[in-house]
């Protein structure tokens, strides 16, 4: 199994929340963004299900189940040491770190979970989870850009072909499909009983993948733990902005990141030139088309739409767009 580590300080292991790659997530800027805000006081520790990414491939399927993944992250935390740890758990990855944390609460210090659910069977019907598995196993590049869509509702086009890049880089459609039967497959209501580690659970209130209602279960059948409901479409934390940042380092015990500038004092630092790069975004162009209209390279249009999405703290170009309209820049 490939695992990464980035920053100094307590550990905090990061369970994978559905299938990705090491190297590939941190092509993404907002993904990259969020790790290294959590590295600045932690240990950050990322790995790649078995079966994924850079870990190996070659996955049986006896393997398939809740309890093989809760024994490689087992694996995992004594690899690191004799230390607790503290586990973000972020949708399947959110089973699996309550799963570490029912069977080793000698070995969790903290338990934060975001977009979980206790109860898998009940988040895709039946009739829809053999659809989706169809379709993975058949056409894995529509079916990766499919689940893009689901997971990045709000996400333009740049960001949801990343994502689904990522997807189809990072293990084979068969394997997707097994991982989503195993999602779907998992139970932890009997389970979570067992958890004693301070727990908080986040999730935004408009999730569509899967809806707040889950989260709310999760926290109820964990004695003492805490429900904060956050506001966004985002299924995965690292887009939409810094609430969950923010929440969550309050929580594991070191400041939040610095709050972003009031948009209208981030519009006034745009340059006349990232103003005509926004219209031509709201208009469809992709990078390409913009560099012709404007006479520059691809490369510079590329980094002109990045420096605008941080200064108006935006998660996609589209969004960026919009809310430059919304402000009367274009």
């Amino acid at each position: 199994m490939a695992y990464a580590t980035i920053g100094t300080g307590p550990p905090l292991i990061l369970p994978p929340a559905t299938f990705g790659h090491l190297d590939l997530e941190l092509d993404n800027e907002p993904t990259r963004t969020f790790f290294e805000a959590l590295a600045t006081r932690l240990t950050l520790v990322r790995y790649d299900r078995l079966g994924t990414g850079m870990s190996d491939r070659i996955r049986g399927a006896e393997t398939m189940t809740l309890g093989f993944e809760v024994d490689v992250l087992e694996r995992l935390v004594a690899e690191l040491g004799d230390q607790r740890v503290s586990l973000f758990g972020v949708s399947y990855g959110a089973a699996v770190a309550a799963g570490l944390a029912a069977r080793r609460p000698d070995r969790v210090k903290s338990l934060l979970l975001y977009g979980a659910y206790a109860d898998g069977s009940s988040v895709l019907s039946t009739g829809l989870l053999e659809s989706m598995k169809s379709l993975l196993r058949a056409d894995w590049d529509l079916g990766s850009r499919l689940l893009a869509t689901a997971f990045l509702p709000e996400a333009d086009r740049e960001l949801s072909s990343w994502f689904a890049r990522m997807q189809t880089q990072s293990c084979s459609g068969e394997m997707a499909a097994s991982l989503l039967d195993l999602s779907a497959q998992t139970d932890l209501r009997e389970l979570l009983g067992r958890v004693t580690a301070p727990t908080l659970v986040l999730h935004r209130d408009d999730d569509p993948v899967v809806p707040p209602g889950f989260g709310r279960d999760v926290a109820a059948l964990i004695e003492g733990a805490r429900f904060q409901l956050l506001e966004g479409r985002w299924h995965l934390p690292w887009f939409g902005g810094t609430a969950v940042l923010a929440a969550a380092a309050e929580f594991l015990g070191f400041p939040a990141p610095a709050p972003q500038a009031h948009p209208d004092a981030a519009a006034a630092t745009l340059t006349a030139r990232e103003r005509d790069v926004l219209r031509l975004v709201a208009e469809g162009h992709n990078d390409s088309s913009i560099a012709q209209v404007l006479t520059l390279s691809a490369h510079t249009v590329h980094r002109h739409v990045a420096n605008i999405r941080i200064r108006l703290g935006q998660p996609s170009r589209a969004a960026a767009a919009a809310h430059a309209a919304r402000l009367g820049l274009i």
